[in-house]
């Protein structure tokens, strides 16, 4: 498989996790990897409350909490250094924490040594950016958050199809996408030329430790439910398109629900397999 552009910032930032000594050097040093926030002062344990404080709301908006939570299990698409599996683990029975890069694997088994419950975790490399190495029916559910929008579109709708094909039936898939907005016209090309410029031996490897031009190269896609749904539609049912009040975006014979918890930029679909 030749390099691809998309991939490079998120390597990066998993050598650069590699290098440092603990979870809290790392938050500090590279918290522009991760969320927002960015500083000296941010330590691992405030990173992963903000995980803590998003998964129930999450759980419980889109119906996942329930007497059998415990006894189910799930995988997370895109984990990073583990600050939402954290939480996961103190929900489901066993939790499979995917990422492209193994450095983050590695820091996401530590975090949850010191904030979960390490005893249900398993960490599953996705190496090529588009496969999960499970068998069919795995999981109970499976969710992702802020993940799909880094992807090619391909790898992208071949994840979700991914999702769906280790979800057992009457299970959940969980996922959260982008929607196109006016300024998309800019940002995709310059996000497209900077993945461009991330294949430069050097200049790739420092372009993708720089928060805004990583940021700007993560912008791979905007993908609508429709085209989403509609390869998997015979495979799904009780699919739902979920969207800030703010937010026009709509799914074709999806039901559509709306919490103002969810990014406006941001729609998430939930469904279950048949």
């Amino acid at each position: 498989m030749g390099r691809r552009g998309q991939l490079v910032p998120w390597k990066s930032a998993g050598r650069i996790t590699e290098r440092q000594t603990s979870g809290d050097e790392v938050v500090k040093t590279t918290g522009w990897v991760f969320n927002n926030e960015t500083g000296s002062t941010l330590t691992l344990e405030q990173f992963v409350a903000t995980g803590d404080s998003e998964v129930p709301a999450y759980l419980t908006v889109f119906g996942l909490r329930d007497a059998d939570t415990e006894q189910q299990s799930m995988i997370e698409i895109g984990c990073g250094i583990g600050r939402m599996t954290c939480a996961f683990t103190r929900e489901y029975g066993s939790v499979v924490a995917s990422d492209l890069d193994a450095g983050f694997l590695e820091r996401c088994y530590e975090t949850v040594g010191q904030f979960g419950k390490i005893d249900r975790l398993r960490t599953l490399h996705v190496a090529d950016g588009r496969s999960l190495d499970l068998p069919p029916n795995s999981v109970d559910v499976a969710f992702s958050y802020i993940t799909f929008q880094h992807c090619d579109p391909d790898d992208a709708l071949e994840l979700t199809s991914e999702a769906v094909r280790v979800t057992k039936p009457g299970g959940r898939i969980v996922l959260n996408y982008r929607s196109r907005s006016s300024i998309d016209v800019i940002v995709l090309p310059l996000g497209g030329l900077v993945r461009g410029l991330f294949r430069v031996p050097g200049l790739g490897g420092w372009l993708a430790s720089r928060r805004f031009f990583a940021r700007l190269g993560w912008q791979a896609n905007r993908l609508s439910p429709d085209q989403i749904i509609g390869p998997l539609a015979p495979l799904l049912r009780d699919v739902e398109v979920w969207r800030n009040p703010k937010s026009k975006v709509t799914g074709y014979q999806a039901s559509i629900k709306e919490f103002d918890g969810i990014n406006k930029n941001h729609y998430w679909i939930v469904a279950t397999p048949r």
